[in-house]
């Protein structure tokens, strides 16, 4: 993401944050240093009789006393020597010897808590905004989280303060600035809900932190709460009108919230229109008397449904239906998308015949009956020839799920068709 305006307040304004960091080179080797040189430390103690074990060669050249001191021990043995170095260290509880002492960790802990509570605060700030100059937003979150944690500490193990007044002011602007940095630091790495809790922070200390404003409404806007983002810039301007950035990101949330606005109007009147027409079809059934009902699981048909065509506004409008046609004597189907109320079952038949898994030639549109369910699970016979609103209309029977149902079966075999009908009913 692009670098944001609002900085520590020692923050060098100077600083490109679209440049990379600095580089760091005092600790690089100097001209003449040989980097691969071995040493007089060595990274472990050699254990000769590990190294041993592991060299199998006896014509071998001796290893260097750096890769012997690595290849004489297990990888257990290295992770727990490597836990007892701070730099390494993952388990305080396995940190310390034999007698469970650690004296360099003991001498690093003694260092960080020599001086006030505000001086060891203070300390963590600044290595926290030195973090910030090289932009490295995730050692400078900790330093500012170890700032807070010295400041809100219930236990006080630091040094006494030569004025406590002093000390409690100064406390008090570290941890409104500690809120505030680590805030930049949560927008930088993508954590939004973290940098506005710590805005929320930084301005419960001081209520006029137009920074804290200014990266509560960008975290926010990241989040898309825009109404949320407009008031803390709203807030920020009522302090310092002249703020540019705090203008800048309200022209941002003004064309995001118009975005916003226009895509609800047109939702709202995608519902409105869907509501009319809903309400228009409802109508256009009730008048012509048709039964519908809604099952618990309808069938998946995609967009197929019952409509008013041409105009789903227009009473003058005719009802379509999606229909199937049951082959139930040979357990196959034909699903007709639009089936209007003014069609009959032959206009549809006598496209859909001859039928191609019809061997025996039974389905023809003179050798076949049709037939629907009535509403008490009985059966009417269809003519074929009779519009689908004739049929459909007096509330024999009901329109399920928005879908017509209609059997055709050949005329031979309708007297064994019915009989399995109502051996299924009375079952």
């Amino acid at each position: 993401m692009s670098r944001i305006e609002e900085l520590p307040d020692d923050f060098d304004e100077s600083l490109n944050l679209n440049d990379a960091p600095p580089e760091v080179t005092q600790n690089l080797p100097q001209p003449g240093f040989d980097a691969f040189a071995p040493g007089n430390d060595l990274p472990f103690p050699i254990n000769e009789e590990g190294l041993k074990k592991r060299q199998t060669d006896p014509n071998a050249p001796e290893l260097p006393p750096d890769i012997a001191a690595v290849q004489s021990h297990t990888t257990k043995e290295l992770i727990d020597m490597m836990n007892k170095t701070p730099l390494f260290m993952t388990d305080m509880n396995n940190a310390g010897d034999e007698n469970g002492q650690n004296m360099l960790l003991d001498a690093l802990q003694a260092l960080q808590n020599e001086g006030s509570r505000a001086e060891v605060a203070q300390s963590f700030k600044s290595q926290g905004n030195e973090a910030v100059q090289e932009l490295r937003w995730i050692d400078a979150k900790e330093f500012y989280t170890k700032a807070l944690a010295v400041i809100n500490a219930k236990e006080d193990k630091w040094e006494k303060p030569e004025d406590e007044k002093e000390e409690a002011a100064l406390l008090v602007k570290l941890e409104e600035a500690s809120y505030s940095n680590r805030a930049l630091c949560n927008l930088e790495l993508g954590n939004y809900r973290s940098c506005t809790l710590d805005c929320a922070g930084s301005l419960k200390i001081n209520p006029k932190n137009i920074k804290a404003y200014y990266r509560s409404a960008l975290a926010l806007f990241k989040l898309d709460k825009v109404a949320e983002a407009e008031d803390s810039v709203i807030r920020g301007l009522a302090i310092d009108p002249e703020s540019k950035a705090l203008q800048e990101h309200s022209k941002k949330i003004a064309e995001r919230k118009a975005h916003l606005e226009r895509i609800a109007a047109k939702k709202r009147a995608e519902e409105e229109l869907l509501r009319k027409q809903k309400v228009m079809l409802s109508t256009a059934l009730k008048a012509r008397q048709i039964r519908t009902r809604k099952t618990e699981q309808p069938p998946d048909m995609e967009d197929a449904m019952i409509r008013l065509v041409p105009d789903p506004l227009s009473p003058e409008s005719t009802v379509e239906f999606p229909a199937v046609f049951l082959y139930p004597m040979e357990a196959q189907s034909d699903f007709i998308k639009s089936f209007s109320e003014m069609n009959s079952i032959s206009d549809h038949l006598d496209y859909i015949f001859p039928l191609p898994w019809d061997t025996k030639k039974e389905y023809t549109l003179g050798n076949v009956e049709c037939f629907m369910q009535t509403v008490t699970g009985g059966l009417i016979k269809a003519g074929k020839s009779v519009p689908l609103l004739q049929i459909l209309t007096g509330g024999k029977v009901e329109v399920i799920d928005e879908l017509v149902n209609i059997y055709v079966v050949p005329l031979s075999k309708t007297g064994k068709f019915i009989a399995e009908m109502k051996a299924r009913k009375s079952g």
